[in-house]
């Protein structure tokens, strides 16, 4: 596969990448591995040192960077320079919070004293989408470099401007040479890369295929993963809510990112008697969206990343407008060049249709009326994903219960899901296990050791 850069809103290609060699990557991979036999001497306050540096990097240049983002897979600017102040607040997090999270457990046993080690474990391996190029290597790296281990970048093909340009932010804020390292090569190599004897552990973000496939192969080397995959987020929708500001929410919790975000809210299940005025509204509020130019201030949707996601997507549409679904607004490919789908509210929509029972990873809502809190629950959970869900209602009691219900690793009442560095991020059943972010977040990859003085 050709590592390129294809400027979605022209479908150019504007730059290509020679695909490093296998022996070029074994050696950046030995040196990686020596590398972490000096970074893991450091302490936490010279990293955290670095660590902040890092973070003053990416305040500086936040446009430089976001419009790399605009550039490579579409993102429009305001949301790009969001997520470079995101990954500066992440950096932020773990310098101040590492050594505190990690510092030794003392347990009381029969010894004259015990206790808890966190240690790092070496080189670690990021396979890493194009949808947030910055943020989710930002969300891997911060806390393993704090940790004291070293990481190695295998990011998205399409995205190889923004994969260099990370790699230069850690050489910029004085982070030895090695500690972090992008890998220019295609997927055909990654197992013999998650089979190098300097690789201790991998972590991946992308869909359920590269992730099975991930694991797999660490698993045959005996390596541990952590993988965040897919997801089909439900945005529950009660009958008492104010239908106007839910239905404002509902297109921000879809819309983010264009619609390309395992976390978007994507099926809405909503309460009957309020199901009629929140299609209505979310429609409208849907066309009132300004598509365009993603490095234009005003666009709010840009184009898909590339031209195989627009096909997917209207598949899934047209596949489910066959089997009875109505298209409120949307339902089709922009006018202008580009990889554009227009803003899409579908309705009618039934657990048999591709919009409800597949992810759909565009600009498209799919609608689900529903009679009661107990139907509700059955069909948010009626999905292989497991990853994120919101609940929508005045009573919050009411909603918080629901939420405790749905098998998702991260429930949300009356807010859209999103990431926190202070908490941890990760789904269950197919969309992934482990988590990121928080104290559980850093403590994947380390050994836990038990001491004991007798």
């Amino acid at each position: 596969m050709a590592i390129q850069t294809i400027d979605p809103t022209t479908e150019e290609v504007v730059k290509t990448f020679q695909e490093i060699t296998w022996d070029e990557t074994d050696n950046i991979l030995k040196s990686t591995d020596a590398a972490f036999l000096e970074w893991k001497k450091t302490s936490f306050q010279e990293r955290a040192v670095l660590m902040k540096k890092a973070a003053a990097l990416l305040r500086k240049h936040p446009f430089d960077y976001a419009s790399l983002m605009t550039l490579e897979m579409g993102k429009v600017i305001k949301e790009a320079e969001a997520e470079i102040e995101k990954c500066a607040l992440v950096c932020d997090y773990y310098a101040d919070n590492a050594e505190k999270i990690l510092q030794h457990e003392m347990i009381s046993t029969d010894a004259t004293r015990s206790y808890v080690r966190f240690e790092p474990i070496g080189v670690v391996l990021a396979v890493m989408p194009w949808n947030f190029p910055f943020w989710q290597v930002f969300r891997f790296a911060a806390p393993a470099l704090m940790a004291g281990n070293v990481g190695v970048l295998k990011h998205a093909s399409n995205v190889p401007q923004c994969a260099l340009a990370i790699e230069k932010i850690f050489h910029e804020a004085r982070f030895p040479e090695y500690v972090f390292k992008t890998l220019l090569v295609s997927s055909s190599m990654m197992n013999k890369v998650i089979e190098h004897d300097a690789v201790k552990a991998v972590t991946l973000t992308g869909s359920e295929g590269a992730g099975m496939a991930v694991a797999a192969a660490a698993g045959k080397a005996l390596k541990k993963t952590v993988l965040e995959l897919g997801g089909s987020d439900p945005f529950i929708v009660l009958d008492d809510v104010d239908v106007e500001h839910v239905a404002a929410q509902a297109v921000k919790g879809r819309m983010m990112n264009c619609g390309q975000s395992c976390v978007a809210a994507k099926r809405f299940i909503v309460h009957e008697a309020v199901a009629s005025a929140f299609e209505t509204a979310l429609a409208r509020k849907m066309e009132q969206l300004v598509v365009g130019d993603p490095l234009e201030q005003e666009t709010q949707v840009g184009p898909l990343a590339r031209r195989d996601l627009i096909d997917a997507v209207d598949k899934q549409v047209t596949g489910s407008m066959i089997r009875g679904a109505k298209v409120l607004t949307g339902g089709k490919r922009g006018s202008r060049e580009g990889f554009f789908y227009l803003p899409t509210v579908v309705v009618k929509v039934s657990p048999d249709m591709p919009v409800f029972s597949e992810e759909t990873f565009g600009p498209v809502a799919a609608v689900v009326r529903v009679k009661s809190d107990e139907e509700a629950i059955f069909l948010a959970n009626k999905t292989i994903y497991g990853l994120g869900a919101s609940v929508w209602c005045r009573d919050t009691l009411r909603a918080e219960k629901i939420a405790q219900q749905l098998d998702v690793g991260c429930a949300f009442v009356n807010s859209i899901v999103k990431s926190d560095p202070r908490l941890p991020f990760g789904g269950i059943k197919k969309s992934g296990y482990g988590r990121e972010l928080s104290s559980y977040g850093i403590k994947e990859f380390v050994n836990v050791k038990t001491v004991w003085v007798q």
